[in-house]
Protein backbone atom coordinates (compact mmCIF):
# COMPACT_ATOMS: atom_id res chain seq x y z
CA UNK A 1 0.00 0.00 0.00
CA UNK A 2 2.73 2.55 0.47
CA UNK A 3 4.45 2.03 -2.62
CA UNK A 4 0.70 3.24 -4.18
CA UNK A 5 0.82 6.19 -1.68
CA UNK A 6 4.47 6.68 -2.55
CA UNK A 7 4.02 6.39 -6.00
CA UNK A 8 0.52 8.85 -6.05
CA UNK A 9 2.15 11.23 -4.01
CA UNK A 10 5.12 11.70 -6.43
CA UNK A 11 2.66 12.71 -8.96
CA UNK A 12 0.69 14.68 -7.19
CA UNK A 13 2.60 16.84 -5.12
CA UNK A 14 4.22 19.62 -8.06
CA UNK A 15 0.72 19.38 -9.42
CA UNK A 16 -0.80 20.79 -5.76
CA UNK A 17 2.01 22.89 -5.33
CA UNK A 18 1.25 24.39 -8.87
CA UNK A 19 -1.87 25.24 -7.70
CA UNK A 20 -0.83 27.49 -4.38
CA UNK A 21 -1.65 24.49 -2.32
CA UNK A 22 -0.07 21.96 0.35
CA UNK A 23 -0.39 18.09 -0.30
CA UNK A 24 -2.11 16.97 3.26
CA UNK A 25 -2.68 13.55 2.97
CA UNK A 26 -3.26 10.55 0.04
CA UNK A 27 -5.35 8.04 1.21
CA UNK A 28 -6.18 4.81 -0.69
CA UNK A 29 -8.89 2.34 1.26
CA UNK A 30 -11.27 0.04 0.63
CA UNK A 31 -14.69 1.00 1.55
CA UNK A 32 -18.55 -0.37 0.65
CA UNK A 33 -18.28 0.44 -3.14
CA UNK A 34 -14.75 -0.31 -3.87
CA UNK A 35 -11.69 1.35 -3.70
CA UNK A 36 -11.56 5.53 -3.33
CA UNK A 37 -8.09 7.47 -3.92
CA UNK A 38 -8.47 10.41 -1.56
CA UNK A 39 -6.08 13.72 -2.12
CA UNK A 40 -6.51 15.84 0.84
CA UNK A 41 -4.86 19.76 0.05
CA UNK A 42 -4.57 22.40 2.19
CA UNK A 43 -3.68 26.07 1.73
CA UNK A 44 -2.42 28.71 4.53
CA UNK A 45 -3.52 31.45 2.67
CA UNK A 46 -7.32 31.76 2.43
CA UNK A 47 -8.05 28.02 2.51
CA UNK A 48 -9.17 25.48 0.02
CA UNK A 49 -12.05 26.18 -2.44
CA UNK A 50 -13.78 23.82 -4.65
CA UNK A 51 -11.85 25.45 -7.70
CA UNK A 52 -8.67 24.38 -5.80
CA UNK A 53 -10.17 21.22 -6.16
CA UNK A 54 -11.24 21.30 -9.33
CA UNK A 55 -7.97 22.38 -10.76
CA UNK A 56 -5.77 19.50 -9.01
CA UNK A 57 -8.55 16.54 -9.72
CA UNK A 58 -8.42 17.51 -13.64
CA UNK A 59 -4.31 17.82 -14.10
CA UNK A 60 -4.04 14.47 -11.91
CA UNK A 61 -7.02 12.55 -13.29
CA UNK A 62 -5.47 11.82 -16.82
CA UNK A 63 -2.30 11.59 -15.00
CA UNK A 64 -3.20 8.85 -13.35
CA UNK A 65 -5.13 7.22 -16.09
CA UNK A 66 -1.91 6.85 -17.73
CA UNK A 67 0.54 5.49 -14.90
CA UNK A 68 -2.56 2.48 -14.70
CA UNK A 69 0.09 0.34 -13.11
CA UNK A 70 0.14 2.37 -10.12
CA UNK A 71 -3.34 1.03 -9.16
CA UNK A 72 -4.92 -1.88 -10.85
CA UNK A 73 -8.75 -2.27 -10.91
CA UNK A 74 -10.92 0.54 -11.05
CA UNK A 75 -11.24 3.57 -7.67
CA UNK A 76 -13.04 5.97 -7.59
CA UNK A 77 -11.06 9.27 -7.63
CA UNK A 78 -11.53 12.33 -5.40
CA UNK A 79 -9.61 15.78 -4.29
CA UNK A 80 -10.87 17.52 -0.91
CA UNK A 81 -9.42 19.65 1.33
CA UNK A 82 -8.03 18.40 4.52
CA UNK A 83 -10.79 20.00 6.63
CA UNK A 84 -11.31 22.45 9.44
CA UNK A 85 -10.72 18.78 12.27
CA UNK A 86 -8.22 17.51 10.38
CA UNK A 87 -6.35 14.53 11.63
CA UNK A 88 -2.64 15.34 13.13
CA UNK A 89 0.17 12.83 12.11
CA UNK A 90 3.16 14.10 10.75
CA UNK A 91 5.57 15.97 13.31
CA UNK A 92 4.94 19.32 10.88
CA UNK A 93 1.38 18.72 11.59
CA UNK A 94 2.26 18.96 15.57
CA UNK A 95 4.68 21.72 15.04
CA UNK A 96 2.08 23.75 13.37
CA UNK A 97 -0.98 23.82 15.57
CA UNK A 98 0.86 23.98 18.98
CA UNK A 99 -1.48 25.77 21.16
CA UNK A 100 -4.49 24.48 18.83
CA UNK A 101 -7.66 22.95 20.87
CA UNK A 102 -7.12 19.00 19.71
CA UNK A 103 -9.13 15.70 19.85
CA UNK A 104 -7.04 12.76 21.69
CA UNK A 105 -8.49 9.28 21.20
CA UNK A 106 -7.15 6.32 23.21
CA UNK A 107 -7.01 2.63 21.94
CA UNK A 108 -7.69 2.03 25.89
CA UNK A 109 -9.58 4.00 28.57
CA UNK A 110 -7.38 5.92 30.68
CA UNK A 111 -9.44 7.14 33.99
CA UNK A 112 -12.28 6.15 32.27
CA UNK A 113 -12.33 7.76 29.15
CA UNK A 114 -10.73 7.41 25.49
CA UNK A 115 -11.57 10.82 24.26
CA UNK A 116 -9.74 13.67 25.66
CA UNK A 117 -9.90 17.48 24.12
CA UNK A 118 -7.45 20.04 25.34
CA UNK A 119 -4.94 22.15 23.82
CA UNK A 120 -1.81 20.75 22.23
CA UNK A 121 0.98 21.72 24.36
CA UNK A 122 4.16 19.42 23.29
CA UNK A 123 4.85 16.47 20.90
CA UNK A 124 7.53 14.01 20.42
CA UNK A 125 7.70 10.25 19.27
CA UNK A 126 9.80 9.63 22.43
CA UNK A 127 7.55 11.54 24.78
CA UNK A 128 4.45 11.18 23.47
CA UNK A 129 2.01 14.49 23.31
CA UNK A 130 0.81 16.64 25.67
CA UNK A 131 -2.06 18.69 25.90
CA UNK A 132 -3.53 21.25 28.70
CA UNK A 133 -7.09 20.02 29.74
CA UNK A 134 -8.45 22.97 32.02
CA UNK A 135 -5.05 23.79 32.90
CA UNK A 136 -4.13 20.16 33.98
CA UNK A 137 -1.72 18.90 31.62
CA UNK A 138 -1.87 15.41 30.74
CA UNK A 139 0.89 13.73 28.54
CA UNK A 140 -0.09 10.29 26.47
CA UNK A 141 2.38 7.98 25.02
CA UNK A 142 2.36 7.48 20.48
CA UNK A 143 1.65 3.80 21.28
CA UNK A 144 -1.87 4.88 23.13
CA UNK A 145 -2.95 7.05 20.92
CA UNK A 146 -5.60 5.83 17.74
CA UNK A 147 -5.84 9.22 16.73
CA UNK A 148 -5.25 12.66 17.07
CA UNK A 149 -7.71 15.56 15.69
CA UNK A 150 -7.90 19.27 15.27
CA UNK A 151 -11.23 20.29 16.94
CA UNK A 152 -12.78 24.18 16.25
CA UNK A 153 -14.33 23.70 19.42
CA UNK A 154 -15.39 21.62 22.77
Amino acid sequence: MSKIIDAITALALPIVEQNGCELWEIEYVKEPAGWVLRVYIDRVDGGVMIDHCEAISRELDPILDENEDIIPGSYTFEVSSAGAERRLKRPSDFERFMGHLVEVKLYKAQDGRKIYLGNLTSYSKEDGIEIDVSGQKLIFPLADVSNIRLRISN
